[in-house]
């Protein structure tokens, strides 16, 4: 088949899951035998023509928070109308009205949905205005509609009374790495608390910073990201910044995966996700991990880690220091976490699931289904067609 993805900033930087599922599906694909294009910004991806197996075509887009995204896709869109793709695959809410285009000119078309973004609070009213109308026409512009949660494949059902497709994001599993190069910073063997992710106000990060201010701890608190459109937010939590608290910024892959494998605890304290990638990860390195208790983190968490209130900063600062009493308890936890992720949530298994949905609708053996009532899905038949 040949694949375009649209959406995402681009490759060999990683900005988002967008990036990461880009290039972790795309070169598999790849490898599966399919031609696979990645659409990026210019100002983000390095002058390349492939990547990964991967066909790269850049295009400039507006640097602004609210244009960035919708003038790239709406580029790239009117850009693959003469590219004669199979299928052309549209990443997050607010580019998911283009759909429509490249199926108009005969193509098949796929909107995946990871998470409700007119819901970050980020954006302001104009802007979540226009999000939530992406909802429906997720749903209504493209062929199908795919989703990375079990939590979302039930808000459409109930929402907008449609049968969504349920892939989940991944982890490619690797050995634990020894901390040489994250030494320079301070950090060793289980001598701190980690996060992984941007630093929005959606992420929770403050809650995470004040709720670590009151432990008694000899252990690092240490943030990982930053943030493109948010830096007001990032400057408030930098004033925090301390011998106790580090931020790191964006780091490389090898720095990442050192920082994954000696952490002694992984916390994600976010009010909204789809399905985090950063948690995922920390799982499969073997963390023990403590996440707000949305339902989103619970699809991962419950039974193989732990929670806490959501926006409750003495709760959280309770669980962490009821783990940091129990080392037992915390190495048992990551061992259940490595194996829940090396059972389901592979990069492997999820480029499987990808090219059977693809292949369902070039075969025209996917049809969307109407339904009226919430309809579950079940974890053994994700990749069920009806």
């Amino acid at each position: 088949m040949k694949i375009a993805f649209i959406g995402a900033r681009g490759v060999v930087g990683k900005y988002s899951g967008i990036e990461t599922y880009y290039e972790e599906v795309g070169s598999r694909l790849v490898q599966l035998g399919h031609d696979v294009t990645v659409y990026c910004r210019s100002y983000f991806t390095p002058q390349i023509q492939t990547y990964r197996g991967m066909q790269v075509k850049r295009l400039s887009t507006v640097r602004s928070k609210h244009l960035e995204t919708i003038v790239h896709s709406a580029l790239c869109a009117v850009d693959a109308l003469f590219r004669r793709y199979d299928i052309v695959q549209f990443h997050a809410l607010g580019s998911s009205p283009l759909a429509v285009l490249p199926r108009l000119a005969g193509m098949k078309t796929v909107v995946s949905v990871r998470g409700l973004d007119g819901e970050r609070e980020k954006w302001g009213a104009l802007a979540r205005g226009y999000l939530r109308a992406c909802e429906w026409a997720s749903v209504r512009c493209p062929s199908a509609t795919a989703v990375v949660s079990r939590q979302l494949h039930d808000y459409f059902a109930h929402r907008y009374g449609v049968e969504t497709i349920y892939i989940p994001n991944g982890v490619t599993l690797k050995p634990a790495a020894s901390p040489d190069h994250i030494s320079r910073f301070g950090l060793g063997r289980k001598n701190y608390i980690l996060y992984v992710g941007r630093l929005t106000p959606e992420k929770g990060c403050h809650d995470l910073i004040e709720a670590f201010k009151g432990l008694d701890t000899e252990l690092k608190l240490v943030l990982v990201g930053g943030s493109t459109y948010a830096s007001f937010y990032v400057e408030a939590l930098k004033k925090d910044e301390s011998d106790r608290i580090l931020f790191l910024g964006f780091q490389t892959a090898q720095i990442l995966e050192e920082l994954f494998s000696n952490a002694y605890l992984y916390v994600l304290p976010s009010t909204i996700e789809g399905l985090s990638i950063s948690l995922l990860e920390a799982m499969a390195y073997g963390n023990c991990v403590l996440t707000s208790d949305i339902p989103e983190n619970l699809e991962l968490v419950e039974g193989h880690g732990f929670t806490f209130r959501t926006g409750d900063i003495r709760d959280l600062r309770r669980m962490i220091n009821y783990l940091l009493r129990n080392p037992e308890l915390v190495a048992a936890s990551g061992n259940a976490s490595r194996i829940l992720i090396e059972k389901t949530y592979t990069w492997d298994m999820i480029a499987f699931r990808t090219e059977t949905m693809f292949k369902d609708l070039v075969d025209g053996k996917h049809q969307r289904v109407q339904i009226s009532k919430v309809s579950k899905v079940d974890e053994t038949d994700a990749c069920r067609f009806e």
